[in-house]
């Protein structure tokens, strides 16, 4: 059986990668779209794509679409019902859609492909940059079962953890789960190592004793090195962070749950944006934590 034909919408940080990680494996990654073109450029240069000047052409070009663009009005935009839209010609093409955005809108945009007879589903990823590259993306996957199982083998090169949760909207709804707690915890583990470093700690030693008791966790190991000797290489953004937090407590909002933790973890990546520190890594919010560094008061 031929492999789909394969188009990317977004080929920034996480798009870009996955484009590469498909040619590897032996997709043909027809047609990339960005909003900067020069992005898309570099990208179809190592895959051997075409840059497509318009979001129909990439319809055109691909039997499997995958979108990554940056937040809920970035995804009407590519899908809206007239104009410059992948819904033109789109009967038959089944769209992935992996960012982290509102439920609402995976769901909105499930309506607008099933009216023009085109198929998708929402494709979560819980992991970064590297996994990307190598295949080894976490994605909880939501929408129709069918199209899950129609889709199954291309995923499974982007991932080495692939999870059906269920009905669109789901995914995003465990994915905003998952970054809610992941960025509360990178924001405590900030302020404990920021206060280990005002009492005069050495930090090395205080992340051995994190990571043998129960203030441990993913970020510890992730994060922990970066925030002391402040290395925010970007691999997932504080405005990215801050954008999902922000997700998680307006469904919180929604269902009448108080999140305090949740809003002042919000409110710390948000202080970072308007200090001009919105495109750190999510580590950076230890810039706030540390006395004598830019953001701390």
């Amino acid at each position: 059986m031929m492999k789909p034909r394969i188009g990317l919408v977004g080929t920034g940080r996480m798009g870009g990668q996955m484009a590469l990680c498909l040619a590897d494996a032996g997709y043909d990654v027809t047609v990339v779209y960005n909003l900067e073109r020069e992005a898309a450029e570099a990208v179809a240069k190592e895959v051997g794509a075409v840059v497509a000047d318009n979001l129909p052409s990439v319809t055109a070009q691909a039997d499997v679409v995958f979108t990554v663009v940056s937040d809920d009005q970035a995804m009407r935009d590519i899908y809206r019902p007239q104009g410059d839209s992948l819904l033109t010609g789109a009967e038959g093409v089944i769209f992935i859609n992996c960012a982290t955005l509102s439920p609402e809108v995976h769901q909105d945009v499930e309506q607008a492909t099933n009216a023009v007879g085109a198929m998708c589903l929402e494709a979560a990823m819980a992991s970064s940059i590297p996994q990307a590259r190598e295949g080894s993306l976490y994605l909880m996957v939501g929408g129709e079962k069918k199209v899950f199982e129609a889709s199954k083998e291309v995923l499974e090169v982007l991932s080495s953890s692939l999870r059906y949760i269920g009905k669109m909207g789901d995914a995003a709804r465990v994915k905003a789960l998952v970054n809610m707690v992941m960025n509360a915890n990178t924001a405590a583990l900030a302020e404990g190592l920021g206060l280990g470093d005002s009492l005069g700690l050495d930090l090395s030693m205080l992340r051995e004793v994190f990571a043998q008791t129960g203030a441990n966790s993913r970020v510890l190991e992730t994060d922990a090195e970066d925030m002391q000797i402040r290395d925010h290489d970007c691999y997932f953004s504080c405005e990215h962070a801050a954008k999902d937090s922000g997700i998680a407590n307006a469904l919180a909002a929604q269902m009448g749950i108080d999140s305090p933790i949740s809003k002042a973890t919000e409110a710390q990546y948000r202080k970072l944006m308007e200090l001009g520190l919105g495109e750190l890594d999510k580590s950076g919010v230890a810039e706030l934590t540390f006395k004598g560094r830019k953001g701390h008061a």
